[in-house]
């Protein structure tokens, strides 16, 4: 099945480079200028997936990123030419699944959408893996895309789900950032140790404001695990 996809970027020519590589792989894609375009379409439009730049005309990419998380899971890949670490982690802290910067390889650009559609079960994986996995009260539905503890929804994006869900298919087995990034992160070779970080983190408190466990032990020096 065709893939909906939305880029939102003020450059025509970023427009049409991402809208040729996408169509070229079977995607659908519509474009669109500025934020204010993006909130209606968003609010009109059934999308799988939406590519974003930061510095947007209107509302720019970071707020309509925030306000997109304050209803939705839809997937979000930040495409900006803005580089900086602190950029890109906030990026991710407002609930963005990817970030590539500016100038990027379209092949790249679409490895990584196909990347974050696998993480939300948008996409076929390579490998053979459980449906649901279960640890305590928590509950991972892969095919769902849906994190429950004691019955509650945890709202975790896409890469926060992968994240939980390579611990969680290991439990009592020690990762390292860099196993880390390979399991739940294929193709995402730009991501950080410290974006691993700002994932766990934002694992953690949105269990915490459930008032549930911390899901995720940390094991100093070496990585993380599934909490016992």
């Amino acid at each position: 099945m065709s893939r909906n996809i939305l880029v939102v970027d003020d450059e025509a020519r970023i427009r049409e480079v991402v809208q040729y590589a996408l169509e070229r792989e079977g995607f659908r894609v519509e474009v669109v200028d500025d934020g204010t375009k993006a909130l209606a379409a968003i609010g009109r439009g059934a999308y799988d997936l939406v590519i974003l730049d930061i510095m947007l005309p209107g509302v720019d990419g970071l707020e309509l990123c925030r306000r997109v998380r304050s209803s939705s899971r839809l997937p979000i890949l930040f495409l900006s030419a803005r580089s900086d670490e602190i950029d890109r982690v906030l990026g991710l802290e407002l609930g963005g699944d990817d970030y590539l910067t500016k100038p990027f390889s379209p092949r790249e650009l679409v490895a990584r959408v196909k990347a974050v559609l696998r993480r939300t079960g948008g996409e076929g994986s390579d490998e053979e893996t459980k449906t649901k996995l279960s640890h305590g009260e928590i509950l991972v539905d892969l095919e769902r895309h849906e994190v429950r503890w004691r019955q509650e929804l945890v709202p975790l994006t896409a890469t926060e789900l992968g994240l939980l869900a390579s611990l969680l298919e290991r439990p009592g087995i020690v990762l390292s950032r860099g196993q880390l990034m390979q399991r739940a992160y294929r193709y995402d070779n730009l991501v950080t140790e410290r974006t691993i970080d700002t994932h766990v983190r934002r694992v953690r408190a949105k269990f915490r404001a459930l008032g549930g466990p911390d899901p995720i032990a940390t094991v100093h020096g070496i990585g993380y695990k599934a909490a016992d």
